[in-house]
């Protein structure tokens, strides 16, 4: 794998340690912290504060049988989920969101595929399939997308993103992204906004692909 140079802001990387983060967003950014080595130590740093702050924090006393009631609740509720490890593209919160399934690919057209691995009133997160040399409509954003390179790579009018590489595109971003030459481009898209389309024929088929 190439170096990744596409990182996670600090910011987002705080967030998510504080569990303030969306599903949809969460995902992307635990696949790529499980792909990048320097982003993985930012966040243990943002964790190592979080968990001193919570030490000085002080204490609240609660009486005994309150404390009985909320652990059995606990212990009747706790179902331990199954561990899903990298298979072959796909880092281990990718399978994770998938229940280690393989993906179920939907065509798009021209080539392209998608798979909505979950959706909700919070955004989506979805696994696109792009040819190489094959546009992504030309699209701006209703809020927040960040999309992340599993395999191959893409370019668009702010740069180059291999795999590992994590795009954040807002509201102020308008691009083209192309698959490059080479593998398929495979990529997590998470958002929390439908996109904007210029393009007649992609606004009339978004509400049937869920974009």
């Amino acid at each position: 794998m190439s170096a990744i140079t596409h990182h996670i802001p600090d910011a987002m990387l705080a967030a998510y340690a504080a569990g303030n983060l969306s599903h949809a967003f969460a995902v992307a950014v635990a696949s790529h912290v499980s792909l990048c080595a320097e982003c993985r130590v930012a966040l243990g740093a943002h964790q190592a504060i979080g968990g001193a702050v919570l030490e000085d924090t002080g204490a609240v006393a609660v009486s005994s049988s309150l404390k009985d009631d909320i652990l059995a609740q606990l212990d009747a509720a706790f179902t331990p989920e199954p561990v899903y490890e990298r298979n072959v593209i796909f880092p281990g919160p990718v399978m994770e969101a998938m229940k280690g399934r393989a993906p179920r690919w939907k065509k798009l057209g021209m080539g392209v595929r998608q798979d909505i691995l979950s959706e909700d009133a919070n955004g989506s997160v979805r696994l696109l399939y792009i040819p190489p040399g094959q546009p992504v409509p030309d699209h701006s954003h209703n809020g927040l997308e960040l999309t992340l390179v599993l395999q191959g790579s893409f370019s668009d009018e702010t740069g180059h993103f291999g795999v590992g590489d994590l795009e954040i595109a807002d509201e102020d971003l308008e691009h083209t992204p192309v698959a490059d030459p080479g593998d398929p481009c495979i990529c997590l898209a998470a958002t929390d906004a439908r996109l904007r389309f210029r393009a007649l024929v992609p606004r009339l088929l978004q509400p049937f692909f869920r974009i």
